[in-house]
């Protein structure tokens, strides 16, 4: 890759990273599915007026839409609702690769590697350390919801793959028209119309700022920037830049939220990116020149 196409990477990795601060600060004022609403609604509208739809079937957009942003940001900003931290909502939501790689073995007998089971194992590792590491200074359900949100995104990610459909940026806005509807009617469900009228009364320039990062910077700009560079190199070339997400999600946490992970929490999360950079990572495929010939596999990848 050339030195801007490296730097566009990093800036990727640091706007995805960046993005669960983002959603914490939205969160102080807007309950979890009322804000997941107002985001897919900016995300699809208007630009579903001037993308084109995928070339996938409806009922493809429908489940990915269903588990890749209803299923893994619902269960998200819930679990960071009820007390997930940022900076480790972004290290346990990689247990997604782990969870794609065990799914697609099971549902669509793609037969893992060997080095793909080794990453699994020391992943599952790692995600059992860091929850023993969580469970010793808070309850364990917001740990586990969040790990529901890795298994929603991975049912996604074999979605998409069954139907050789590349999560690009087309993908993404025609997808969000299913998240706001059932979004909603959670929300009124749990939420209750009161506390939406509430928060809507209270939706200041936190819960804007923090909308506009999530729908702009992390959902718009970064897919862009990153399904460009998926067609110019080999996936080789640009899967290893996402490991440096949960690492910025980590310090971006730390700075602005003084989030401090505990020990067994730093020993865990270790673990686990070791896990999922044997897994995901071929030192063998480095070395391919980007060009016509060279297919541009889709990786699993946060948003």
């Amino acid at each position: 890759m050339t030195r801007r196409d490296s730097l566009l990477a990093v800036l990727v990795a640091v706007l995805w990273g960046c993005n669960f601060v983002a959603i914490h600060v939205g969160l102080a004022d807007v309950p979890p599915f009322l804000f997941l609403a107002i985001r897919f609604v900016l995300v699809a509208f208007p630009l579903v007026f001037f993308v084109a739809r995928p070339k996938a079937s409806w009922q493809v957009v429908v489940a990915v839409g269903f588990f890749m942003s209803f299923g893994q940001f619902g269960l998200l900003y819930l679990a960071m609702a009820i007390g997930m931290p940022a900076g480790l909502a972004a290290l346990v939501l990689q247990a997604q690769v782990i969870f794609t790689i065990l799914i697609a073995a099971g549902v669509l007998g793609e037969r893992a590697s060997r080095r793909q089971g080794i990453g699994a194992a020391i992943g599952t590792v790692g995600l059992a350390i860091v929850a023993w590491g969580f469970h010793q200074d808070a309850p364990l359900v917001p740990l586990l919801v969040t790990v529901g949100a890795a298994l929603s995104w991975a049912i996604g990610n074999v979605v998409a793959r069954a139907a050789k459909v590349s999560s690009g940026l087309s993908l993404v806005v025609w997808s969000a028209l299913v998240v706001p509807l059932p979004a909603l009617a959670v929300s009124l469900t749990v939420e209750g119309r009161a506390e939406i009228s509430a928060a809507l009364g209270r939706f200041g320039i936190e819960a804007w700022v923090s909308t506009i990062y999530t729908v702009v910077l992390s959902s718009l700009v970064g897919y862009t920037i990153f399904n460009g560079l998926m067609a110019k190199y080999p996936a080789a070339s640009v899967v290893p830049f996402i490991l440096l997400v949960p690492p910025v999600g980590v310090l971006s946490a730390w700075v602005a939220l003084d989030e401090v992970p505990s020990a067994l929490e730093w020993v865990g999360g270790i673990v686990m990116m070791v896990g999922v950079a044997v897994a995901t990572v071929s030192l063998r495929s480095r070395a391919a020149r980007p060009g016509p010939s060279t297919p541009a596999a889709e990786p699993s990848r946060p948003r």
